[in-house]
């Protein structure tokens, strides 16, 4: 018995490994056809090509997760778009439908894998005046919960600095008809900004390039 157990050990032992592996591998395969479903739109490594829609890779994982739950509990608006790539290009899905697919393990693993990444700031046209204006009222209203310029993703606050600018106004409006909840700090100082100190604001984090 002790010899047939002796020999049976290493068996095991390899089988376990290899089964290990394997389970590895699916889970390294399914997180590829995650990260290329969501190149589709937020490009390769979440670098964003498109000024509608947001660049991710960067991004703090912790925010990432919060920002899939918050499209869980439908407390953030869910914007129907076009694929812009890949089999469904053309077709239009939201982030609502999108997320509902997913579950806790997988956005954890995409949260994971795209806070791995640069943050690629986006090249964009902006009015030098508007972002001298706008740095003002960021460091005067902003920079405590988006620190150096909205470019630290250790605030888990999202990344503002080389944002598209389209999709941050796009983001002010949500926030400014309510159809988003604003943290409870950062209400009060929104509030008291004028259209035009948005606007000022948005080009700021466009010229951080």
């Amino acid at each position: 018995m002790k010899a047939f157990t002796t020999k049976l050990l290493p068996a095991l032992a390899a089988s376990a490994v290899i089964g290990g592996m394997i389970i590895y591998d699916a889970a390294a395969a399914d997180l590829d056809k995650l990260v290329e479903d969501c190149a589709h739109c937020h490009g390769k490594d979440g670098a964003s090509t498109d000024s509608k829609v947001p660049i991710i890779g960067g991004i703090s994982e912790q925010y990432i997760i919060d920002s899939m739950a918050i499209y869980k509990d439908r407390d953030r608006p869910c914007i129907e778009a076009e694929y812009l790539d890949g089999p469904d290009k053309g077709n239009k899905t939201d982030m609502c439908k999108i997320v509902d697919e997913l579950s806790e393990g997988d956005i954890e693993a995409l949260a994971s894998f795209y806070a791995g990444k640069t943050f690629v700031r986006a090249k964009q046209e902006f009015d030098p005046a508007k972002a001298a204006a706008g740095q003002k009222l960021h460091d005067n209203n902003c920079e405590k919960c988006h620190a150096d310029g909205g470019s630290s993703p250790e605030d888990d606050a999202g990344v503002l600095a080389g944002q598209w600018m389209p999709y941050l106004e796009q983001t002010f409006e949500s926030y400014a008809s309510g159809e988003r909840i604003m943290p409870k700090k950062m209400k009060p100082k929104m509030e008291k900004l004028s259209d035009e100190d948005k606007e000022n604001l948005i080009h700021y984090y466009g010229s951080l390039q």
